[in-house]
């Protein structure tokens, strides 16, 4: 039998496990959370545990977390790189999954915003968070872990799947999470992070600075700008972008355009 993947416990009752899928939209891969009870002193093989996002169909990730006996499965958003080994794990690991939509549930309800959900010995409440996804939410962990799926990155910033996902929706779900305590940050994708708001403050001025730069873009077009598309604004706000990243940018280019258009 192969030699499988041992998660790396970060904080008491939390490990991560990183799927090997790295690419230029996932950084280094996915990353799998385990919950379990911070009153236990090891994780184990047979550790009670919630999992938040199983990731792409992977079978040696998706058997590196079968090892544990999940009680629950959450869903940050309707992506493949978090929801592909749904029916995979289903059969190595029989538990029931909750995401907002319900096509990624199996034998459980949808997930509702602001509900406190208790399983293996932790507490977790759901916020919707929508801007990357319509779907996106978030997870406090015992008031004291904030879990961001994509909606805010271990490094660079998240894309927009404009028109599923709009800025207004994104500000407001930033600014949402920054109304909770500071509290450690946990993306799918790149390393933890100590604290949260010093992050989510970048994202906002980000945010802010790329509008800008929109704007700016707009000016220059003169006349032109009136009607400008994502194409016509990447060589302005993007100068520099990888050939891979042209489609991301411009639906978040969308996404800034039609925020300004209904914030004239």
């Amino acid at each position: 039998m192969a030699h499988l993947s041992w998660p790396t416990v970060i904080a008491p009752g939390i490990a991560v496990l990183t799927a090997d899928n790295p690419s230029e939209m996932t950084l280094d891969g996915t990353n799998s959370y385990l919950l379990f009870d911070p009153a236990s002193s090891t994780l184990q093989p047979g550790t009670e545990v919630v999992l938040i996002d199983p990731g792409p169909e992977l079978q040696s990730h998706l058997q590196a977390l079968s090892q544990f006996e999940i009680q629950l499965v959450l869903i940050t958003h309707r992506h493949a790189d978090h929801t592909g080994g749904i029916d995979r794990l289903r059969q190595l690991a029989a538990a029931p999954v909750r995401a907002q939509l319900a096509e990624h549930c199996r034998d459980a309800d949808p997930l509702a915003d602001g509900e406190i959900i208790s399983a293996a010995g932790v507490q977790i409440q759901v916020h919707d968070t929508p801007g990357h996804t319509s779907d996106s939410v978030c997870f406090t962990v015992d008031g004291s872990h904030l879990f961001t799926g994509d909606t805010v990155l271990g490094r660079g910033t998240t894309i927009l799947e404009h028109p599923d996902g709009t800025l207004a929706d994104y500000l407001a779900s930033l600014n949402r999470l920054l109304g909770l305590p500071d509290m450690p940050l946990h993306p799918a994708h790149g390393q933890q992070h100590e604290t949260s708001h010093q992050l989510l403050r970048a994202y906002l001025e980000h945010r802010k600075s790329r509008l800008d730069q929109v704007r700016a873009a707009l000016q220059k077009l003169g006349k032109a700008g009136a009607d400008a598309t994502p194409a016509q604004l990447l060589e302005f706000v993007y100068p520099d972008l990888d050939p891979r990243l042209v489609s991301a940018a411009s639906r978040s280019l969308e996404a800034q355009l039609h925020y300004l258009a209904s914030n004239r």
